[in-house]
């Protein structure tokens, strides 16, 4: 089956990404970790086997920002009024006949080939493949037929059933759906530092540079893990799939 690998995102700016982490973190700061998480996430994703790699973003490319990875990567404007609209025409924009579509966003730089390899084996038996994130999302959206992507525009996005929600919408069109492992999607400092030590890029780096270890910080972190539970997606930044 051929397979097309999409990674959502937004090109990081000062008080356009990662905005839950300040405080502690500054504008800037939050950046430079949205940079490194976005960078760390198109590494895996070049790794992985694929067909056709795109990265479909939104805004411009910010100087003292750089993504070095994504000079790999074809670039696809998002467009559309909402998240579920902009989530829908990425899979409408790239389709290709007979390949399968599979999207993650910028906010799990833990993402790892093996999550990747796991979504396109789903899809030899399921019509959808799904990744939950622990606060009611979800971090990944494979479809055998894009076309299908249609089922999102009537799904409320950001909200702490958004993950349910969407599978219920897959299923009511008849498709099977196949479920991943929940990961815990980067929104605040807390994320931040649980998800660090999972991550093998720059992410960490960019976490202990900008935000120190979190022994070091009055915040503790919430949860010791990279599939922690999180806090609602209700408040979450629009950087990520749902």
């Amino acid at each position: 089956m051929r397979t097309q690998l999409l990674v959502v995102a937004k090109w990081p700016a000062p008080g356009r990404v990662k905005t839950r982490l300040c405080p502690p973190a500054t504008p800037a700061q939050a950046a430079r970790i949205a940079a490194a998480s976005l960078d760390d996430t198109l590494a895996t994703v070049w790794a992985a086997p694929a067909d056709r790699r795109t990265l479909v973003a939104a805004g411009e490319p910010h100087q003292d920002h750089p993504v070095p990875n994504a000079a790999r990567f074809p670039v696809a404007a998002q467009r559309g009024t909402g998240l579920a609209e902009r989530l829908a025409n990425a899979f409408a924009d790239t389709a290709r006949p007979g390949t399968a579509t599979v999207l993650v966003g910028m906010d799990t730089p833990q993402l790892r080939v093996s999550h990747l390899a796991a979504a396109r084996a789903a899809l030899r038996g399921a019509d959808a493949v799904l990744g939950p994130a622990a606060d009611g999302g979800w971090w990944l959206l494979g479809l055998r037929r894009p076309a299908d992507a249609v089922a999102l525009l009537g799904v409320p996005m950001s909200t702490s059933d958004t993950g349910t929600a969407t599978v219920a919408a897959l299923r009511r069109r008849g498709l099977r759906v196949a479920l991943l492992e929940t990961l815990r999607d980067v929104d605040t400092a807390p994320d931040a530092w649980a998800v660090a030590p999972h991550c093998h890029g720059g992410f960490a780096a960019a976490v202990d540079a900008e935000l120190g270890r979190a022994a070091e910080r009055e915040i503790p972190p919430h949860g010791s893990s990279a599939s922690s539970p999180g806090r609602p997606a209700a408040s979450r930044d629009a950087e990520v799939p749902a």
